[in-house]
């Protein structure tokens, strides 16, 4: 049984109208051993805290439940944030996913299907890793997640859950770079990608015995107050289908006309990292003109990469545009070795299309301009882009500048009508 809830409200759905669905859900299953994986903090608006904390209290009594948030590269989650984002369940009770070493390889996807989805841009086996946990008896799995534009797959979720989410290093590595090969503004915002026919393909030849219940949400989170707008759950891919025509309404902001400058806010809570912070150049990219610019208001970011190793190679590569990357990955072993990284560098650049500055309050101007960003300093910044006068959209400054303001670039996806 699929259930697909829309709420006919701007507000979204009720937490009673969300709990009433997820009770549903259950309905005629009995199980005794349950597995939930949910985003980690940098989807704390996905609502998926509040979901995950009511599937667990319906189920603790009956079942052995643990919890493994989809981690991919990301930081182990800390007791703070575990508390903020899923209430009050034990912090014990959340299991740590280790990309590099807690995974087996469930199968490879053959080079002559990735060269046909990729049109030629990927011609090599990508090995398909998982962690090992989703083969330890559990006959409950509940992938929880937000359907919403993403760089890497075109729209976010579903299988990208379970194969990068608790995904291994290599398929982490090919995957980001199957999809920054054949070019990411080819695909966000869209279904059918060449990187979700990569994944489809996982989960139908290597995964499709895992119990899995898929639980799909789809927000926006205006002033920071979450709006559940669509909840779909199911089996199958129908719930991500479902998922994406209502995201694709929600979460895709067209304009009329191309921004000059866009400034982007960063919540110190959710972006610390580069890594996660450059969701403020992936999601504006298409709606910025041609030397324009991009000002991020980031006071949280520490550093770049969330792994270390990861961090490294970006201190030492820097986002230097798609080209340069693309010849250094064929002859530079560590990128070779970190695809997910030389993809993320790409990502991360405007090719020189526009300015795209780091106005941060924890890491050196050095260190920003090493990476090739332009630095500004963020409580500077902040005087002449009060956060408190600004309003999401276009806003006219006294001086008569024009910007157009996105308070948090990683609910969606803002593009102009001439790049649709």
């Amino acid at each position: 049984m699929n259930i697909a809830l829309r709420s006919p409200r701007e507000e979204g759905l009720t937490a009673e109208e969300i709990k009433k669905a997820l009770v549903c859900s259950l309905q005629g299953r009995t199980p005794k051993k349950v597995l939930i994986v949910p985003p980690d903090f940098t989807r704390f608006h996905s609502n998926a805290g509040y979901i995950t904390n009511e599937y667990y209290h319906m189920l603790k009594d009956i079942a052995q439940v643990d919890i493994m948030p989809a981690l991919g590269t990301h930081v182990k989650m800390t007791e703070e944030e575990c508390a903020e984002m899923y209430g009050d369940i034990p912090y014990g009770k959340f299991l740590e996913h280790h990309w590099r070493t807690d995974v087996v390889k469930v199968g490879t996807v053959p080079a002559e299907y990735l060269a046909e989805i990729s049109e030629g841009t990927w011609t090599e086996p990508i090995d398909c890793e998982v962690n090992k946990i989703l083969f330890e008896g559990y006959d409950l799995i509940l992938s929880v997640g937000q359907v919403v534009p993403h760089e890497v797959i075109g729209m976010s979720n579903h299988s990208k859950n379970i194969l990068v989410g608790l995904g291994g290093s290599k398929f982490i590595n090919a995957s980001h770079m199957v999809g920054a090969l054949y070019g990411m503004e080819r695909m966000m915002g869209k279904d059918n990608t060449v990187a979700r026919k990569l994944f489809d393909y996982c989960m139908e030849h290597f995964l499709r015995e895992l119990p899995i219940l898929w639980v799909l949400t789809v927000t926006t989170a205006p002033g920071g107050v979450i709006q559940t707008h669509g909840l779909f759950i199911g089996e199958g891919r129908k719930p991500l289908e479902d998922a994406i025509a209502l995201s694709q309404i929600k979460n895709l902001d067209l304009l009329e006309k191309p921004v000059q400058k866009c400034v982007v806010y960063l919540t110190p809570k959710e972006f610390k990292s580069t890594w996660l912070g450059n969701k403020s150049v992936y999601r504006t990219r298409m709606a910025i003109a041609d030397g324009g610019e991009l000002l991020v208001l980031a006071p949280g970011i520490e550093k770049f990469g969330e792994d270390e190793g990861v961090d490294k190679l970006i201190r030492k590569y820097g986002y230097i545009g798609r080209e340069k990357v693309l010849q250094l990955y064929q002859t530079e072993q560590d990128l070779k070795e970190n695809l997910s990284a030389a993809a993320h560098l790409i990502h991360g650049s405007s090719d020189g299309r526009f300015k795209i500055t780091y106005a941060v309050k924890n890491i050196t101007k050095e260190e920003i301009e090493g990476v090739n960003f332009a630095y500004a300093d963020y409580d500077e910044a902040v005087k002449r882009y009060n956060l408190e006068k600004l309003q999401p959209g276009w806003n006219l400054m006294p001086d008569g500048e024009e910007i157009f303001f996105v308070p948090n670039p990683a609910l969606g996806l803002w593009m102009s009508k001439d790049r649709l």
